[in-house]
């Protein structure tokens, strides 16, 4: 059954492939492709350089372009190919759940030898145990809901089959990672998803900022994964085996074990710990890594559910509850990963509070909640951190696909200040947006509720130098992150319309799009409750068994802790709705007049943080600066000066001279014959003569 979750959608992709090849050779073969991606919607208000155009159905014919050209051929097959088979995978990955969660049927699957050299042994396997099964559920059951959804929003782009084929490929590299056995696997499908993410956030590769954002995404990747790297070789030189159970079983002989690092002798399992988590900081987008993330809203909107709910940016937090066991003999990482996590969750809600774009909005509102995820994981508490993941996906992926319904009736408009009065034009949408907010503010009894309030109670309960100030900041973010959330809806659906022309042609998704937000909308609810015991109550031994290594106190702890701290998170969620209700329904002149009373913090919000300039001047420019000699100095002037326009240069020249003397005519060469002749009796008669 595993191996049809796994290869199903490789499948997809595949035939999605070959339908785009058919379809690309049955095109004008000069190549002058769509003009219509990347100029349209010049009449916005151009906010900064955001990406204020998602053009997911750009040739809607407002802005007088139409399509440039006709879909490709079979692009209706590959969109229901790819959709059914992501369904059935998804079918069989609740099964799977229940299988192995209740019934307890853990599976190892063989299926091929791989890598075999020496000491490293590495079998391709599909290993499943119930934190695989969780992942399972949540990768292909977002994914095909976007895969659904896609069929509505991508409509009209004459690329569906390649956009549905990458669709197919980033699910399935996902589900080679959650479903690696050993860190070379895991590492196969890391890279995969890194790829895959690249090709979809430049889907639209004629638009330069989508080509971009796309790089940055994989360069910011790079810088982590590098760290990553290093932490799987790391393993390998401590116990010579890169599966999990061999490492897990070695793993306490490691304790108090140093590595000479750059002539620093550091705790092996520390440092091999903190190498992982860098792996980790550049794929879930953690504080000082995440500058990636806002930008990957270049791609089309179900690209940013797919990346930000289910697939890319929670391979981090899998890769550290899977290696549960190494992090639990490692106080000082975990101090690491709960700081990292409280930083990030604070920092980006922040930046969330200002920002106008809808969907960046969304974007930094899951950089906040990865943040609390690691602060779980620094806890302790993985299958808490795990809970958060899971129900986080239900909502995070009604929040995106929501927002895409909004800029699908607004024609592309994604500014938050050119809306307003849409609950009257699309009430289902906006029914969906309320219930996916309430979920992400944590109200009591939706799924976000049961699963935030645990971690922040596991922040509280845990003995974790940082604990404090995990459970401070997660506090905190509460309440910030309860005010942006309000305000993306009181600006984007109350208030009075301030584009009366996009207003009045505002009209509700195809079903295509209807059909999945109204699912995660009964998910973002039911993801709650039914398993609050299964992730963070009594039943964790029974259900996660081995799959993860917990603290065995925090669980405890955490039911033990004083009601006011137990209800604080609320509390912070009703006061950030209620400064949000204020500033946005009742007096909406307050903001504006705090922007203008406090310009510096404003400004320093609005630009988050000026990270993307720092990094600009530390890295960039040096960069460019490097590249630029190289290529100038040491490239031109040095190699080719002295190589093809040099010496090369100078012996083309002489040998293009002396051509010339071979001109066929006889007496010339009579000439050069009696020139010789008369050349060598001189030298005889004043070369001897002079002995």
């Amino acid at each position: 059954m595993v191996q049809a979750i796994v290869f199903l959608p490789l499948l997809g992709a595949i035939l999605a492939g070959l339908i785009a090849l058919v379809g690309a050779h049955g095109r004008n073969p000069s190549g002058d492709e769509v003009e219509h991606h990347g100029d349209h919607g010049h009449g916005h208000d151009a906010h900064a350089s955001t990406a204020h155009d998602d053009h997911g159905d750009d040739a809607h014919d407002d802005h007088g372009h139409g399509p440039v050209e006709p879909a490709a051929a079979g692009s209706r097959g590959a969109e229901l190919i790819t959709t059914a088979l992501l369904f059935v995978s998804a079918a069989l990955s609740w099964m799977t759940l229940v299988d192995v969660g209740f019934m307890h049927h853990d599976a190892r699957v063989q299926l091929l030898p791989w890598i075999f050299s020496g000491d490293l042994q590495v079998w391709w396997t599909l290993r499943v145990d119930t934190l695989t099964a969780v992942m399972l559920v949540v990768v292909t059951t977002v994914s095909s809901l976007v895969h659904l959804y896609s069929i509505g929003y991508m409509d009209e782009d004459p690329y569906r089959p390649r956009f549905f084929g990458y669709l197919s490929l980033f699910t399935f590299a996902m589900l080679m990672l959650v479903t690696a056995d050993n860190l070379v696997q895991l590492f196969f499908g890391w890279e995969g998803v890194g790829l895959a993410s690249y090709l979809l956030i430049g889907f639209w590769y004629q638009k330069p900022s989508a080509n971009a954002a796309a790089i940055k995404a994989f360069v910011v990747n790079r810088v982590g994964d590098f760290g990553f790297a290093l932490g799987i070789f790391a393993i390998f030189m401590l116990v010579g085996s890169t599966d999990f159970e061999t490492i897990f079983h070695a793993a306490p002989g490691l304790t108090g074990k140093t590595i000479n690092f750059l002539g620093w002798h550091a705790d092996a399992l520390t440092l091999t710990c903190l190498l992982l988590f860098m792996g980790a900081m550049g794929k879930s987008a953690q504080f000082l890594l995440h500058t990636w993330l806002p930008d990957a809203m270049e791609g089309p909107t179900p690209v940013s559910a797919l990346i930000h709910a289910a697939t890319m940016v929670t391979a981090g937090v899998f890769m550290v509850a899977r290696l549960s066991p190494l992090f639990e003999l490692a106080p000082n990482a975990q101090a690491v990963v709960m700081f990292f996590g409280a930083t990030t969750a604070f920092f980006a809600a922040t930046i969330g509070l200002v920002q106008n774009d809808i969907k960046r909005i969304v974007a930094y509102s899951t950089c906040s909640q990865l943040g609390y995820m690691f602060v779980a994981m620094g806890a302790g508490a993985y299958s808490v951190g795990m809970f958060h993941l899971f129900t986080h996906a239900f909502f995070k992926a009604l929040l995106f696909l929501g927002s895409g319904s909004v800029i699908y009736a607004m024609h592309h408009e994604q500014d938050i200040r050119n809306m307003g009065g849409l609950w009257k034009k699309i009430p289902y949408t906006y029914a969906v947006m309320v219930v996916g907010t309430l979920a992400l503010t944590g109200f009591p009894l939706t799924a976000g509720y049961f699963s935030k309030d645990a971690i922040i109670e596991s922040a509280y309960a845990a003995h974790n130098p940082f604990a404090m100030y995990g459970f401070l900041m997660t506090v905190v973010a509460a309440g910030l992150t309860s005010f942006y959330s309000w305000r993306l809806i009181f600006k984007t659906f109350h208030g009075e319309p301030h584009d009366e022309h996009h207003y009045e042609a505002a009209h509700e998704s195809p079903i295509w799009m209807l059909i999945p937000i109204g699912v995660l909308a009964v998910g973002s609810i039911l993801a709650g409750f039914p398993f609050k015991e299964l992730f963070a109550g009594h039943g964790i031994e029974e259900f996660f068994r081995e799959s993860v290594k917990m603290n065995p106190h925090i669980i405890e702890e955490m039911h033990h802790i004083p009601a006011t701290i137990a209800f604080l998170p609320t509390v912070m969620m009703v006061v950030g709705f209620l400064i949000s209700y204020l500033f946005y329904i009742q007096r909406p002149y307050i903001p504006v007049q705090l922007a203008k009373e406090q310009p510096g913090l404003y400004q320093f919000l609005l630009n988050k943080w000026y990270f993307d300039e720092l990094y600009d001047v530390i890295f960039v420019r040096p960069a460019k600066w490097i590249g630029y000699q190289l290529w100038k100095k040491g490239d031109g002037f040095i190699i080719d000066g002295f190589g093809p326009d040099g010496v090369s240069a100078r012996v083309l020249d002489v040998t293009r001279n002396v051509v010339k003397i071979q001109t066929g005519y006889l007496y010339h060469y009579a000439f050069a014959m009696l020139i010789g002749a008369a050349g060598l009796i001189t030298w005889f008669m004043f070369g001897f003569g002079g002995q």
